[in-house]
């Protein structure tokens, strides 16, 4: 009998070798991608230019420390090669010190634009803020007005009319005088009489 040969394993299917996604793939051989940082504000870079701005003040002093040094040892020294080395190493300090000042005037250039930018874009979002806020407040006011009924409040103002003047006859009513003698000129002559007899005998 012949014998049979042993059949070797085929490739494994697909429902045996689940494939890994290319992604995850990517991320076992290079590691996961590092988030990106948030990009500078202006507020940022004018504070980075302002640091630097004051680096290069700080170089600047050093150099005129160093410059009124050799200024004040060339009053001293006689013509000769001495003092004309000391010459040069003053000019190429004077020459550093304005080379730095330059570049501290634009490095605060810069800086004041970014300022003036980052004050431009918070004005926007203010205004932007405020229209807002006034959109809202009219549409709140609408809704407010459309509750109200402007023939209902004209019965209301003439119902207060009429109360108040009702309220003032009460008033006049209440205030009214009973049974009062009418007085005539001959009452005020008599009055007046007797008010002069009455002075004659205090005198007396």
């Amino acid at each position: 009998a012949v014998c049979g040969r042993r059949s070797r394993p085929g490739p494994p299917t697909l429902a045996h070798s689940p494939r890994t996604a290319p992604h995850a793939m990517a991320s076992r051989l290079f590691g996961k991608a590092t988030p990106k940082a948030p990009a500078p504000t202006t507020a940022d870079i004018s504070q980075k230019l302002g640091a630097s701005a004051d680096g290069i003040d700080g170089k600047i002093q050093k150099l005129e420390t160093e410059l009124a040094r050799y200024t004040s040892q060339m009053k001293n020294m006689k013509d000769g090669p001495a003092k004309k080395q000391v010459q040069k190493r003053a000019m190429q300090i004077l020459k550093q010190k304005k080379m730095y000042e330059a570049q501290r005037d634009r490095t605060q250039q810069q800086q004041f634009n970014m300022d003036q930018i980052g004050f431009t874009k918070d004005t926007l979002v203010d205004t932007k803020d405020t229209v807002n806020a006034m959109k809202a407040g009219l549409k709140d006011m609408k809704k407010e007005f459309k509750k109200m009924d402007l023939g209902k409040i004209e019965d209301l103002q003439d119902d207060m009319a009429d109360m108040m003047e009702q309220a003032e006859e009460i008033q006049s009513t209440l205030g009214r005088s009973y049974a009062q003698d009418d007085v005539d000129d001959a009452d005020l002559e008599a009055t007046a009489a007797g008010g002069e007899g009455e002075a004659t005998r205090q005198l007396v």
